[in-house]
């Protein structure tokens, strides 16, 4: 099978081929958490801007967009990664030289996890002009393509956000799913999603009746970081129970793993999907709210 929504997902020939493209935007993603799975992270998980990274060397005609200041909240300190403002989005959209007739093409140095987090961003934003570069900065110099420390001379963009909130999803709406037909998607790798290595959020554990789909697993992480086949991937959303026509929600510590579950969601032609942009980071710090351990679902 191939996927029904491909044009989210492009290749790195593709995108060789297109540099200089006047309408193109590529933005660079990359947000590093060098402890993410270190016991240290139980006291202080480290997130650090890419922008150095991106300094030192990116793809010709990129820019840094960064998900460390630019586009979070930064009046909300209980989320580990906020949406902003739409006024803000459209800002910093526009400073990176992005309007909304814009091709906008997202990598990261990661996992894919930080481009499927601006990717889900665009699209809670009205934006569905946006794809992820498959296994981004690891693929790409990996078969030795063209890199650069040059900055690109951009004009600014005109973004005008249209917000969704459908795709988004809130704390009293992830409780509400847990009664009902909701299929809730945890993103985390295994063991956390059991409750087991570093605590980083509080209280370890996963939300009743939520399915795991890891971030880590819809991913090929000894080829480059590519996205797993059609098929693959369609077994695992299947196996969670998101292809059922029910409404979705995806979750994760921060909103971010939980954007690589969605994305791949998006990519097979699920309809119905939500990233709950809270996570554990806010749902863990309640303790009225339920948090259970163990592999009994999923």
């Amino acid at each position: 099978m191939s996927f029904k929504n491909p044009q989210y997902l492009v290749e790195t020939d593709w995108l060789e081929s297109q540099l200089g493209d006047p309408g193109l935007r590529i933005l660079d993603c990359t947000v590093y958490m060098p402890n993410y799975f270190d016991e240290s992270a139980e006291q202080n998980l480290e997130i650090i801007s890419g922008l150095a990274h991106w300094q030192e060397g990116h793809i010709p005609g990129s820019v840094y967009a960064d998900l460390t200041t630019d586009l979070r909240d930064p009046g909300n300190d209980r989320f580990m990664f906020p949406m902003p403002s739409h006024e803000r989005f459209s800002d910093a959209m526009s400073r990176l030289g992005v309007s909304n007739d814009s091709k906008v093409v997202l990598y990261d140095d990661m996992v894919n996890c930080f481009a499927t987090r601006l990717f889900w961003m665009l699209r809670a934003m009205g934006f569905d002009n946006a794809s992820v570069l498959n296994g981004g900065w690891a693929k790409w110099t990996a078969e030795n393509r063209p890199v650069t420390k040059e900055t690109p001379s951009l004009a600014a963009g005109d973004f005008k956000a249209s917000f969704r909130p459908e795709r988004i999803a809130t704390k009293d709406q992830v409780l509400a799913a847990t009664g009902d037909a909701t299929c809730i998607v945890n993103a985390l790798d295994p063991d956390e999603y059991a409750g087991r290595g570093p605590n980083r959020y509080g209280r370890p554990g996963h939300i009743p009746g939520s399915a795991n789909l890891s971030f880590l697993g819809v991913i090929d992480m000894e080829n480059n970081n590519v996205f797993l086949s059609p098929d693959e991937l369609r077994k695992q959303v299947e196996g969670v129970g998101a292809l059922s026509g029910e409404r979705v929600i995806t979750y994760c510590g921060g909103a971010i793993a939980a954007t690589s579950a969605a994305f791949v969601m998006t990519l097979l032609g699920v309809e119905d999907v939500a990233v709950y942009d809270g996570s554990l980071t806010e749902w863990a710090a309640d303790p009225n709210l339920p948090l259970v351990t163990g592999h009994a679902v999923g």
